[in-house]
Order: structure tokens, then sequence, then C-alpha cells
């Protein structure tokens, strides 16, 4: 019996309060990758009317200044007007760090395995910087193999963002946030039920004072120069039963950390798949690669993306587990929804055939921690805004597809490769 369902994911843009934060921590890390690959970093970034706390354990060789970073990132964003209650010239900034601890570190540079049994393999040599677990996902919804509604989420926010730095939209202010809902039958999607656009904006625009006259062009404006280039060259576009909703409240002038405070690590679902799979709980933004909740979740995605891209599965859900101070996973998950073209059994032994999942082998596979200075000391601030997973606009290596063609030829039965 066919079923028809809704499912809403949500995205936000750079100048979102949270955001804010995870861009400021992750250029932190950037800045200081780029000078010390060996740093340990958890930078998180607090932001209000004003005020910018920077805080957090370091432990580093690199000599930067904090108080700069924060305020060219602000500035980079779009918040460079005291009027709008937050720029980066009146703003404080406040710097209070501390170092990794010791018992921390002492499980990372020297892994349980490499104490307790002696190995000598190069990826046992440092353990997880943490406990806990991770999941990665890909479906074949979209040609990044991310599920549809995050997809267009992120899209309308990226747009929403360029149409305001190009001055296409000179009204709009930086804090914005969208929200796609796709209809579903039997688990593919077939329309858009609703398109949300929540945007910060000046009072009035041009000569027009009405607050109801100001909101009505807000809508068209948005329809025209963002919605319309979004859904351009996707086969599945609003029609006239979508619903099209604009900030409504009625008007959205009081925004950004002067309407709401920030945190590091505060947006994890947006950073990843919309709520369509399930999330570990660990944020990414201000870690370095050492912390599996970031560099593990990679992994995941990475081999989620890589099963489905082989045509092994229409949807993949992988997760892993970790102990702190250990190399190897706990654990390894595969879960394909009953869309597998192979026993998910058969995938697990794949995956641990294929893929290297200690954090060091993590870290060497997609060189995290030199690819800032490889990049002109600018990598992860990139992927702090607009999520992690299915960025067609940057060459991210978890998520490439180079090991799906091994995949599809180790899945095949004997008999098949044979002559």
């Amino acid at each position: 019996m066919s079923r028809r369902y809704f499912f809403t994911s949500e995205s936000v843009t750079e100048g979102h309060p949270d955001k804010i934060c995870d861009q400021i921590s992750d250029t932190i890390l950037d800045t200081l990758l780029a000078q010390d690959p060996a740093s340990r970093v958890a930078a998180e970034v607090v932001v209000n009317t004003g005020l910018v706390l920077i805080t957090g354990e370091i432990s580093t060789k690199a000599h930067v200044n904090y108080v700069d970073i924060a305020r060219k990132k602000i500035a980079d964003i779009g918040y460079t007007d005291a009027n709008n209650g937050f720029s980066d010239n009146s703003c404080a900034v406040l710097v209070a760090l501390d170092e990794q601890s010791p018992d921390i570190a002492q499980g990372v540079n020297t892994a349980h395995e490499s104490r307790e049994q002696d190995s000598e393999e190069q990826f046992d040599a440092i353990g997880a910087g943490d406990q806990g677990i991770m999941f990665g996902f890909a479906c074949n919804e979209t040609p990044e193999l991310m599920p549809l509604p995050i997809s267009l989420a992120h899209r309308i926010s990226r747009r929403l963002a360029a149409v305001r730095k190009t001055g296409d939209l000179p009204y709009l202010r930086p804090d914005g946030k969208t929200q796609v809902t796709v209809a579903y039958e039997d688990g593919r999607p077939v329309g858009i039920d609703t398109i949300l656009i929540s945007t910060q904006h000046t009072a009035t625009i041009g000569d027009i004072t009405n607050t109801e006259a100001v909101q009505a062009k807000i809508k068209a404006d948005l329809w025209t120069a963002v919605v319309e280039p979004v859904f351009a060259d996707i086969a599945i576009k609003p029609d006239d039963s979508t619903r099209f909703l604009v900030n409504p409240t009625g008007k959205f002038v009081i925004g950004g950390p002067q309407g709401d405070s920030g945190l590091t690590g505060r947006k994890i679902i947006v950073d990843t798949y919309g709520g369509y799979s399930r999330h570990g709980g660990g944020a990414f933004s201000g870690k370095d690669p050492t912390k599996v909740d970031r560099s593990a979740a990679y992994a995941c995605r990475y081999v989620a993306k890589n099963i489905v891209a082989a045509g092994l599965a229409e949807k993949c859900e992988v997760q892993l587990s970790y102990a702190i101070g250990v190399a190897r996973p706990v654990s390894i998950l595969v879960e394909t929804f009953g869309t597998g073209k192979v026993e998910e059994d058969r995938l697990l032994e794949l995956v641990k055939q294929h893929f290297e999942l200690r954090p060091a082998g993590i870290i060497h596979a997609f060189n995290l921690q030199k690819l800032p200075s490889e990049r002109g000391g600018r990598f992860y601030q990139d992927v702090a805004a607009y999520g992690h997973f299915g960025r067609t606009d940057l060459d991210l290596p978890w998520e490439r597809t180079d090991k799906a063609d091994a995949l599809k030829a180790a899945s095949q039965p004997l008999s098949a490769t044979v002559g």
C-alpha cells in the first residue's frame, strides 16, 4: 500500500549567531594547524550583543592573535556596521583559553594498542581523543548523495547569502534561516510542500516604509532571486500547491548576536543530514582531527557514500564507536534500511577490508592536519557554514567516491569475476 509523508530539514546562513561561533572556532583551528599541524584544539566561542568570548583548550606551538582572527571573520561574514548591534570593530573580544588536559593527551599521543600490546603498526600510534558514537549517511536522492530536504535548505541559504553579498538585494542582513518540507511517496521524494525563509533585513526598503509592504517586496524578491535559481536544475520543483513562507512573524529587523546569543556546536543537525539520519551528538567545529567527533564522522560519511556510489545500497548509514585513548573502533555498524543489494554482514566485511578507521589512518587518508596549510590557511572554516557533507562547491576528501569501483568489484560473487 502506497504511503505518503513529509520530511523537513532546515539550514541557517553564515550570519546566524551559532554559525558565527562555528566559523570563528574553525578559523582558529585553520590558523593553528597551518602553523603547527600537531596542534590540539578544542576552541569554543560565545557571541552576544557586542561581545565575543573565545574559550576552550588549546595546546600548540603556533603564535596567533585570537582577537584579530575573530574580528576578521566577523567582517567576512558581513557584520561591519555597529548600528546593526554587532560589528567587527565595535564588539569586545575576550580570550579565556587553557591547555589540553595531560590525562587526555597521553591517551592520544600513545594509543592503548601501543602501550598495552606493543603494536608497531603505523596507525596504532595515536588513540581516539574521546569516547563516543558517530554516524555517516548517504542516499541516492541527489547527485551528491544527500537527502533532498537538507540539500535544498542549504542551497537556499547559500543563495540567500550570495544575493546579499553581491548587492542584488542590498536590504538583506547577515542573519537568516531556511527550511524545506519535501513530500515523499514510498520512500521517494515527489514534491515540494513548503519553503520557509526567515531573513534579517532593514526596517525600510528605499521609500517603502510600511511593514506589510516591506514584507511583500521581500517575499517577491526572494522568490525571483533565490528560490527560482535554486530549483532551476532540480527535477522536483515547487508548484501551485507549494506554500512559500517569508518572515512569518511579520518582520525580522533585529537579528544576529543582538537578537540572540550564539554558541559553537549548536547546529549539529544543520551540519550533517538535516535529521534524516541519526546523530551521535558530537559537534565538529573548533576540534582538531584527533577528536573523533569530527574525523570519524567524516569517515562514516566517506564509507556510506562509497557504498551508495557503488550501487550496493540506495540508502546507507554507518555507525562507529570509540574509546578514549584506543585507536581501533569499538564497533562498526552498516545499515541499509532494506535497500542493500548485498547482505549487510558482507558490507561490514568490505568496510573492514577497504577502509582505515583508526584516527591516525583517517587523518592520513584525508590529510586532515595539513590541509589548512596546503590551502592557504583556509579549510575547516569553509565547512563551518552550509554543511560538512554534500558540498559540490568544495573539494572535500571525505566526499570522494574513489573506493566505489573496488567495493563493487569485491562484492561480486567469485564466479562473476572469473573469465
